[in-house]
């Protein structure tokens, strides 16, 4: 309870994913025996892992990769005032597919170690494929221009240390590019600078929201168009979070793609 509430104060932070929340709350864990420590860390985990939504449903901001597809949808809906029901929405998802998860992985955590040991290089190639196919599918508009977004970010991901070669790659003697392009300084500069700079253009029609955040319970309405949602996303997260690596992101993006054929 502790690690949820304090990884979600934190997580909620734009900018600050679940990986920079677990390292500046690592300290607290330290007087606590191993297996209450890991619970809390999994709880740090899991409340700045929302926490990262918060932001991007309110401000546009993802905190992490697998918030950006919350932002799509989500941060539309605070504009048209229904910010309570996207948070709501969100938190309900966020804690049944944990719950769930929590349980397959304790269930049957040794053969879907082997099912995920048994990924090799072209499977993991296959699913960055998927994953690319996933974001051109989720594009508004023309697919040539999704396609050249897909390209660039491309670019952008070959910034840094080679993983295999140890050689840098495209970093022009700069020691701050070493490690690449952090996708939080990317995400700050496409979706909040971005929207900063549509405000700034036009005083009259600025988008800013100072309304009180209100009915955060959905209805039954509501509630009959989430849980058929709710179940699918489980059950794809479940699948492609056994993966080591970008489980998440893969998930989040899947998911979504999933939905909107759907609808």
């Amino acid at each position: 309870l502790v690690g949820v509430f304090l990884g979600t104060l934190i997580g909620v932070l734009p900018g600050l994913g679940p990986t920079a929340t677990i390292a500046m709350l690592l300290p607290i864990t330290f007087g606590l025996p191993p297996v209450s420590a890991l619970i809390m860390l999994s709880g740090i985990y899991y409340g700045s892992q929302y926490g990262g939504s918060t932001t991007a449903i309110l401000v546009n901001l993802p905190g992490e990769a697998a918030s950006v597809v919350t932002a799509l949808d989500g941060y539309q809906m605070a504009r048209q005032g229904h910010a309570g029901k996207a948070l709501a929405t969100a938190a309900i998802g966020s804690f049944f597919a944990g719950s769930v998860a929590t349980v397959l992985i304790a269930l049957f955590a040794p053969p879907l170690a082997e099912v995920a040991l048994e990924f090799g290089p072209a499977d993991y190639f296959s699913l960055m494929v998927l994953g690319l196919v996933a974001a051109v599918v989720l594009a508004h508009g023309s697919l040539l221009h999704a396609f050249g977004m897909v390209v660039l970010g491309l670019l952008l991901g070959l910034i840094g240390t080679d993983v295999n070669s140890g050689a840098a790659r495209y970093t022009f003697d700069l020691p701050q590019l070493a490690d690449g392009i952090g996708f939080v300084i990317v995400a700050m500069g496409m979706f909040g600078l971005g929207e900063i700079v549509r405000n700034l253009e036009n005083e009259t029609t600025r988008s800013v929201m100072v309304t009180k955040i209100q009915g955060l319970m959905p209805t039954k309405a509501d509630f009959k168009r989430m849980w058929a949602p709710i179940l699918r996303g489980t059950a794809l997260g479940s699948v492609l979070g056994i993966l080591p690596g970008s489980g998440s992101i893969l998930g989040s993006f899947a998911s979504y793609s999933l939905e909107k054929k759907v609808a």
